[in-house]
């Protein structure tokens, strides 16, 4: 089993000047402790469950840019790109600008957005959750055109693009994973099924029908259910000094028992590094070969 930090609040000791030196030395330390992958929220105001609308908030892949110079080996992704936040031609540039910059280090995140509030407040359009899932479907499919020898025009229903020409392309090929994010049965999972490379999942009671979801999905859309990575969102809490290490090492062995083959999620007091430190000296390598 893998694992996966996602770096949700930007609120640190310090403040903005010392901003980029702790995130530095937070993706540091992940990236020396063992950790597969590094993700930022796809955000412009911070999201009620981590604190107030104006507390500190990077735009997502500025951060990535600046992220993928400051280490070597980490997977660097958001968790997840909101759709109607860029238009499909330059999200697949900057992702691309992404891969090549970084070696070849990057996932993209991707799913149908819900923060209404950032939204209307920098003027991005937020349409209806239908319409955002048919942007999200044509997005993908935009993407793994520019991603191809294709460039050919793309006419959709929402989106327009009269030559996808790429260049350079992504050092990944065919193209960079894709991971979708949510849990929607009807919707989401449907999308995982016919054009992802991933999954992430809430942290909810019923994982398991979820996953059984999915496999129907992959069913009908003649895909290998097991050609899917299954990762869910699980947040650390190592405690202080590691006293709780040995409760998160249980909880990644029932998810892994589950299916999941990364769990991905925020950390407390990852500021402070110690708990990174933890992580990769007692569970990364306890959870190794889940």
């Amino acid at each position: 089993m893998k694992l996966g930090l996602h770096i949700s609040d930007f609120t640190w000791p310090g403040g903005p000047s010392r901003l980029g030196h702790n995130l530095t030395t937070v993706a540091q330390a992940a990236d020396h402790a063992g950790f597969d992958r590094l993700s930022v929220m796809d955000h412009f105001f911070q999201i009620q469950v981590v604190g107030p609308p104006d507390h500190e908030m990077l735009e997502a892949y500025t951060t990535l840019g600046y992220l993928a110079a400051q280490t070597s080996r980490i997977k660097l992704l958001t968790m997840v790109t909101g759709v109607v936040y860029r238009e499909p031609g330059l999200l697949a540039k900057a992702m691309t600008t992404l891969d090549v910059l970084s070696g070849g280090r990057t996932i993209l995140g991707v799913g149908a957005a819900w923060n209404e509030e950032e939204a209307r407040g920098l003027g991005f359009p937020f349409p209806p959750i239908g319409e955002r899932f048919e942007r999200l479907e044509e997005a993908l499919q935009i993407m793994l055109q520019m991603w191809s020898d294709d460039e050919s025009p793309y006419t959709g229903r929402h989106y327009r693009l009269q030559r996808t020409l790429n260049s350079p392309q992504s050092l990944q090929r065919p193209h960079p994973p894709i991971l979708i994010g949510g849990s929607g049965e009807k919707k989401t999972l449907r999308l995982v099924a016919k054009y992802a490379d991933a999954c992430n999942l809430f942290p909810t009671p019923d994982l398991a029908h979820k996953l059984d979801v999915l496999r129907e999905h992959c069913h009908r859309e003649g895909r290998d259910y097991d050609d899917i990575e299954k990762t869910v969102l699980y947040n650390y809490d190592v405690g202080e000094n590691g006293e709780r290490a040995g409760k998160v090492i249980e909880n990644l062995r029932e998810l892994a028992a589950l299916g999941f083959a990364e769990a991905h999620g925020s950390l407390r007091n990852v500021s402070r590094i110690t708990p990174i430190e933890v992580i990769g000296r007692e569970v990364i390598p306890a959870i190794a070969d889940l």
